[in-house]
């Protein structure tokens, strides 16, 4: 019998007769607005039997609008006390939904590698295509989505492939996304992220979305693999990245050195957040050349 999403009054009451209170600390803040349950389902444009990866599924009510479409889902939660309540949320589905209790992020730079020992297992294929739709915690928001797109838009064989990204995140993470050259939102994240996707706004939703409600608006974005990367070396990009933005208000010409070989077109007074993701790219191949010369 289909699910009908979870109300507001369902998930309070279904969390105090577990004695729960949303955890800030974990950045629990539970979506009930049911408009826009259904525009995330919409945007993930999920077929039977796609997989999905969901990232703080809470008492799972995305969970179950996901699970509604006939897809596979893999559902990671690092809050222990909701196993009982998402057991039972889960529970109708029987084995097109597996739960997994642990951090998303085994460190800043790796992503649980337990993840995608069970999407592997629950595809029953060594190189599944997958799609994250989540509600994220802003906490693991951009850290997530850095690693992600680095090591799994692109990856080697016998290894997870992620198609489409459709998360809810904090506005201004949102707007970092498809930033501008030139902008104050235009760093790292983005430039990653466009080399590698088209970036898509679905939609922004406002505090009372959600309890209980969060101090800012958040948005759901929408990331389409693209058929054309801009780059095959999104980690020679990733290392280029972190030497000049760690420093990004000097000019790049002092970042690298002046005995750096500079395309002749580029200005070396120019700072990180002015340059473009094709001329950050082009950079990023000679600085792996220079790299592999030393």
């Amino acid at each position: 019998m289909p699910q009908s999403p979870q109300t507001l009054t369902h998930i309070k009451q279904t969390l105090s007769a577990h004695g729960l209170r949303p955890k800030h600390r974990l950045g629990q803040n539970f979506l009930h607005d049911h408009n826009h349950l259904k525009a995330i389902i919409k945007a993930g444009t999920i077929k039977e039997n796609d997989l999905v990866l969901e990232v703080g599924p809470g008492t799972g009510t995305l969970s179950q609008q996901i699970l509604e479409t006939g897809a596979k889902l893999l559902a990671v939660e690092i809050d222990q006390d909701l196993k009982p309540i998402l057991q039972a949320a889960l529970h109708p589905y029987g084995d097109k939904a597996k739960l997994l209790y642990t951090d998303v992020l085994k460190s800043k730079h790796i992503i649980a590698p337990q993840i995608f020992a069970d999407l592997q297992e629950l595809a029953q294929t060594p190189a599944p295509t997958f799609k994250l739709i989540a509600n994220l915690p802003y906490n693991v928001a951009s850290p997530l989505l850095a690693n992600l797109v680095v090591d799994y838009i692109n990856p080697g064989p016998n290894t997870p492939r992620m198609t489409t990204c459709v998360v809810m995140i904090q506005k201004e993470v949102a707007q970092r996304l498809n930033a501008s050259p030139g902008t104050k939102s235009y760093g790292p994240l983005g430039i990653m992220i466009q080399a590698l996707c088209d970036v898509e706004h679905a939609l922004t939703l406002k505090p009372g979305c959600f309890w209980p409600p969060p101090k800012v608006d958040s948005a759901v974005v929408v990331l389409h693999a693209k058929e054309k990367p801009l780059t095959n070396n999104p980690k020679q990009l990733h290392t280029l990245l972190h030497v000049l933005f760690t420093k990004r208000r000097k000019q790049i010409g002092a970042i690298l050195g002046r005995s750096f070989p500079f395309p002749s077109e580029m200005q070396q007074n120019l700072r990180p957040e002015q340059l473009s993701v094709e001329q950050l790219i082009h950079l990023a191949s000679i600085y792996h050349q220079q790299e592999q010369n030393d």
